[in-house]
């Protein structure tokens, strides 16, 4: 059997908590909705929510039923919760503005732009792995690490001519085949 808001209010001043479930389930929704038109932030209306009925638990002694139901107690005091809350983001603002800036970027963008990268190499490697071990070691030395053909040549112990062959071998087949995205022709 329900509790009437009568009831409900009696629980609470008993210090019953399973009164203060019973208050969620029923007026939580009406709540957020409140703290929503009041602070027009999602992330605000729920803080707000769940400190208005942390609040009506501290204050349960004050618990205050009108017209039967606690409803309209309950708006009160999300009233008050997001009054202060949103005092307290004007005085972060106000204190923010005394300290000196620091501007952070967004990190969803360099994950964003991480992924992407690594989307675009995955596909790049599908190319690239088509092409013979000796011409792959040479796109990689030359075009991704910037190395010259002189330093390719030592660092594979070929002759210049020879990665110069090789290098021109695969932007050949590369382009022929299908230009992928971040392989210079």
């Amino acid at each position: 059997m329900e509790l009437t808001e009568a009831e409900l209010a009696a629980a609470f001043r008993a210090g019953d908590r399973g009164a203060v479930a019973e208050a969620f389930d029923r007026h939580a929704d009406r709540i957020y909705r409140h703290c929503f038109r009041i602070t027009g932030s999602r992330a605000d209306a729920e803080d707000a929510t769940a400190s208005t009925f942390l609040e009506v638990w501290r204050h349960r002694d004050r618990i205050v039923v009108h017209d039967d139901s606690v409803l309209p107690w309950l708006y009160g005091v999300a009233t008050n919760v997001c009054r202060n809350l949103l005092r307290g983001h004007r005085r972060q603002v106000r204190l923010s503005g005394r300290m000196p800036v620091e501007v952070v970027a967004d990190p969803a963008e360099e994950v964003e732009a991480r992924v992407d990268a690594e989307a675009r190499m995955r596909e790049v490697l599908v190319e690239v792995s088509r092409l013979p071990r000796r011409e792959q070691d040479v796109l990689a030395l030359v075009v991704w690490s910037g190395l010259d053909y002189a330093a390719a040549a030592a660092a594979l112990g070929v002759p210049v001519g020879t990665v110069r062959s090789r290098l021109s071998r695969a932007r050949a087949r590369l382009s022929r085949d299908q230009p992928a995205e971040g392989v210079p022709s």
